[in-house]
């Protein structure tokens, strides 16, 4: 078996436990969200925010942070007051489906409705892989550069909702929202872009918001988005 093969097996084993993971959760009234992005782009801030927001009102929520190394961010996150486990992936440069459900196993509140996924820092692998969520937000920085929707294409066009975070920082990096925007729906037409800064709390709500609606049936659908039986579509992958 060639090397690509190998890898379709491995992502077409991981889809299947992805799909029977968003059943099972589903049945359970939760709804997973999972966030990617580069290292550095804020989101672990901005997420400790969504989940003290949360917290404030009252709305049922947990997450879960992975990282090759250190649970710095659980510290973080779990300052928020809302349950926080933290997955380490002794070198793995991404989260897979058989992960977050072993880590779930016995942790997981019976209450929750929101599971808020904090994938590892990097917008290539963990693009492929599903982990049963049912919105996947895809966030970057306003200093990372406005044409990264291009050079990571099947993140952005996997996306259901596009964050960017630390819009405090546009007007000294010099950043074209502008380019930035026509660039996204390139890869992801139509999809939903949300302006955001940890610092001052703006977008917060929204992305809780997209979060709490994310199963009621008017979800944006990517042209990479999982296919409801656990595999990627790839004939609309996007020409950039």
């Amino acid at each position: 078996m060639c090397r690509s093969d190998v890898k379709q097996a491995v992502l077409a084993k991981n889809d299947d436990l992805a799909a029977d993971l968003r059943g099972d959760l589903a049945r359970q009234g939760v709804t997973v969200v999972n966030l990617l992005s580069s290292p550095g782009s804020g989101k672990t801030e901005l997420l400790g925010r969504v989940l003290a927001r949360a917290v404030q009102r009252g709305v049922p929520v947990a997450a879960l942070t992975a990282d090759l190394a250190t649970e710095n961010d659980a510290v973080r996150l779990a300052r928020s007051g809302a349950p926080v486990q933290q997955l380490l992936t002794d070198g793995l440069c991404h989260l897979e489906a058989r992960q977050v459900r072993a880590r779930l196993t016995g942790w997981l509140p019976a209450d929750t409705s929101v599971l808020f996924v904090e994938n590892v820092g990097n917008l290539v692998c963990p693009a492929a892989y599903d982990l049963g969520e049912t919105l996947r937000v895809v966030l970057m920085a306003v200093t990372e550069g406005e044409d990264k929707p291009l050079k990571y294409p099947t993140a952005f066009g996997s996306a259901h909702l596009v964050v960017i975070t630390k819009t405090d920082l546009a007007e000294p990096a010099g950043f074209d929202e502008t380019a930035f925007r026509t660039n996204v729906h390139r890869v992801n037409p139509g999809v939903e872009i949300v302006r955001s800064c940890a610092r001052t709390g703006s977008g917060v709500g929204t992305l809780l918001e997209r979060a709490l609606t994310a199963g009621d049936g008017t979800l944006h659908q990517p042209p990479l988005a999982p296919h409801p039986h656990g595999h990627h579509h790839t004939a609309g992958t996007p020409a950039v």
